[in-house]
């Protein structure tokens, strides 16, 4: 037999889960996987996503004949067989979180039931994805005392066998001028796989070049979930700011940036339910330099090495 040949990289793909407006799509897209089924139930985000990533994708969106729905854009999750689900290597999501089960914590899986987690826990049993990297509010690992983060990696670790590495990473950790403190999980089938998050990196924008204007902060808020705004002098303020002097409040197109979405990135919805999306979304640049390290491990370990 001759020499190896150079190994061909396959085409990773993942599955979009509480997909809100798309940033987990948008961060491993450009990081080059496929996405093959999404999951979203509010009537607002899909409507966002589908704007956004129809002309990418247009498969996902296809219905089938008789219905309204595309079978790979699904509304809720905890109606979806994970036995229809395409195959996938990485499982992606930010769940929300509901409180797990008072009754002994002792229990793993059982204890997940009724949760949104429990259903990415019966989708990973099933298909057996490569990895997965699922995100949360920091404030999930004291939750109760720490029992709800124990039952999540017991569950992980002792019922799927996965590996379960996680860290708390600021937006501004990878260039983004806002703090926006989030849970990173990150597992992998084979448990020996060697995994680090990547490393922070220096902001490469300020509040100044988002207003395009002198801001008072450096790093801004993190945008908030939902509500209305909070006055400049508010301690714990998200959307207003002194620029040249002058009190100015968010629109779409400072939190868009502050989040890392593309420029070309669009809302046909109300800039109230815009700002709303964005809140809840994910800071695109944060998830893309841990989406690039888990397909470079992924390929890896394929390879052998």
């Amino acid at each position: 037999m001759g020499g190896k040949k150079a190994q061909k990289k396959r085409e990773i793909t993942f599955i979009d889960l509480f997909a809100g407006i798309g940033g987990f799509h948008l961060a491993f897209h450009d990081a080059g996987a496929k996405c093959v089924f999404v999951s979203e139930w509010d009537v607002h985000a899909r409507k966002t996503y589908e704007h956004n990533f129809k002309k990418l994708q247009p498969e996902l969106f296809k219905k089938e004949q008789g219905t309204e729905t595309s079978p790979l854009f699904a509304g809720d999750i905890t109606k979806v067989n994970e036995k229809n689900i395409p195959d996938f290597d990485i499982l992606t999501g930010g769940f929300p979180c509901q409180p797990f089960s008072q009754a002994g914590f002792k229990k793993g899986f059982a204890d997940t039931r009724g949760t949104l987690f429990h259903d990415i826990v019966r989708i990973i049993r099933e298909k057996k994805p490569s990895a997965f990297f699922i995100e949360n509010v920091r404030h999930l690992l004291k939750h109760d005392n720490g029992k709800t983060f124990e039952v999540i990696k017991k569950t992980i670790t002792e019922d799927l066998g996965y590996s379960f590495h996680y860290k708390i990473v600021k937006a501004s950790d990878f260039g983004l001028p806002q703090h926006r403190p989030r849970l990173f999980m990150v597992g992998f089938r084979d448990p020996e796989i060697k995994f680090e998050f990547p490393k922070p990196i220096e902001l490469q924008k300020t509040m100044s070049d988002i207003w395009g204007a002198p801001c008072a902060r450096e790093i801004g808020y993190t945008l908030r979930c939902g509500g209305r705004g909070s006055g400049i002098d508010d301690r714990r303020n998200w959307d207003a700011y002194r620029v040249n002097g002058k009190v100015r409040r968010l629109s779409p197109a400072e939190g868009k940036k502050m989040m890392g979405f593309p420029d070309d990135f669009e809302f046909p919805v109300s800039d109230a339910q815009a700002l709303r999306q964005l809140g809840n979304a994910v800071a695109v640049k944060a998830i893309n330099a841990v989406a690039k390290q888990i397909i470079s491990t992924l390929n890896t370990y394929a390879n052998g090495k």
